[in-house]
């Protein structure tokens, strides 16, 4: 952890954090995780079990959506602005009446516990050091409580997977409200899990086994049909076959995720009945716009919804009074073939026509990435696959250094592009084909 003596100065943020970091390399310390995106992820998946690597490092089919996603920034290019003051800068941005450090967010990511057992506790932590908004999953390895418990008086909103048990879906709505949440992230893009091969190769489902669901096992609404369903004798199928290894790994597995004793869950029925009835109600594939009538009728939250890459989707989210959009294709792990995250960027900005905040999601790997995503009108940014390297690396200290190295990087970009503000970054921050208009 950080002491109180090395926060940075406001106002020379990258600065500080880049000179700390080279005081401490006189002592021979170095980072705890690698700056250089490439290498963060290599040894970030290569820290991770065979299984959690295929989890967090597969897209959808070929993955070309992921290979999109980098593609599109690489299509813009900087172009910085000389001789001006840049003494001074300011990162920090403002989002539904409150105003953030940075113009970055944790994206929601589910089963964190495959790159730490500490998994959402620990970015928790990470996040409230670094002055980053979290984005709560609903596929957490922890309640949100907990996570809550651990933010403290950090922003944090909650990514709602809507299931088809409205029950569930009011219970955690709810339950977000209570934990201080300030805004409901609806995810739209994950009405059925995509074909994810490396998954599918390796046979792993995390949910299978307990993983990253804790959002439900905590939840009343949800154990209660848990209940129902043990009592209905449904809670799986019983088998005189002799278990193998595998099958006995996975019940030691199981037993070991959900709440309560390990030897009581053992020999319960509730462990697999509530893996089963999760698989049965996670998602609602009837979902239409219409519904957000329902969810409005029970939040004064904001609503954000996540995954929109069309501006007719753009409009027709404003059609049914969302107070925020997210641009996403979930990291291309929903659709093989879609186009970048940042190509659909403009249009969706331009449907909304400053009615509402924009926010990106998907293939963000450093600061000049961010500020590309701002200056085509994104509000702020959300940071995913990165900070779980961090995690797999180093636990909770991989991720704050992630955070802060984002901050501090965006700090440094916005010196050397010559703007002093966010607000500052727009279109002609960029350049699409490398050359600008009057050039010869």
């Amino acid at each position: 952890m950080t002491s109180a003596t090395d926060q940075p100065r406001p106002g020379s943020f990258g600065r500080d954090v880049q000179g700390r970091i080279y005081r401490k390399g006189v002592f021979g310390r170095r980072p705890a995780v690698p700056t250089n995106p490439a290498e963060l992820e290599r040894r970030g998946l290569a820290a991770m079990s065979r299984e959690a690597r295929g989890y967090v490092a597969t897209g959808a089919g070929m993955g070309s959506t992921m290979a999109a996603n980098r593609a599109a920034f690489d299509r813009w290019r900087l172009v910085p602005r000389l001789a001006r003051d840049v003494s001074a800068r300011d990162t920090s941005v403002e989002l539904f009446g409150r105003r953030h450090p940075s113009p970055f967010l944790a994206a929601p990511i589910g089963v964190l516990e495959l790159a730490h057992p500490a998994g959402d506790l620990a970015v928790a932590r990470a996040a409230r050091a670094a002055g980053v908004p979290m984005i709560i999953s609903s596929q957490a390895s922890y309640a949100m409580e907990s996570i809550a418990a651990q933010l403290g008086d950090t922003e944090r909103w909650f990514q709602l997977y809507w299931s088809s048990e409205d029950a569930v879906v009011e219970s955690f709505v709810r339950r977000a409200e209570r934990i201080g949440c300030g805004a409901i992230v609806v995810t739209l893009d994950t009405m059925v899990l995509s074909w994810r091969t490396l998954d599918l190769d390796n046979a792993f489902l995390p949910f299978a086994l307990g993983m990253g669901i804790a959002q439900y096992t905590s939840d009343p609404a949800f154990r209660a049909l848990v209940s129902e369903r043990v009592a209905s004798g449904a809670s799986g199928e019983r088998t005189t076959a002799r278990p193998t290894p595998a099958a006995v790994r996975s019940l030691v597995r199981l037993a070991r995720e959900h709440p309560g004793g390990f030897r009581e869950n053992l020999t319960s029925r509730v462990p697999r009945a509530s893996v089963e009835t999760f698989l049965d109600v996670f998602s609602r594939t009837t979902l239409t716009w219409s519904d957000l009538a329902w969810l409005r009728e029970r939040t004064r939250l904001p609503i954000l919804v996540k995954g929109l890459q069309h501006p007719d989707d753009a409009r027709a989210a404003l059609e049914h009074g969302v107070d925020g959009i997210i641009v996403s294709n979930h990291g291309g792990r929903q659709l093989d073939g879609a186009l970048g995250s940042l190509d659909a960027l403009p249009g969706v900005v331009e449907a909304t026509a400053g009615r509402v905040p924009v926010l990106f999601d998907s293939g963000l790997r450093c600061a000049a990435d961010a500020f590309k995503a701002l200056a085509l009108g994104a509000a702020a940014v959300c940071i995913g696959r990165p900070y779980m390297y961090g995690l797999a690396l180093a636990g909770e200290e991989g991720a704050r250094e992630v955070f802060d190295g984002f901050r501090a990087e965006f700090d440094i970009t916005m010196a050397v592009a010559g703007v002093t503000g966010v607000d500052d970054i727009g279109p002609d921050s960029l350049t699409a084909d490398g050359i600008l208009a009057g050039w010869s």
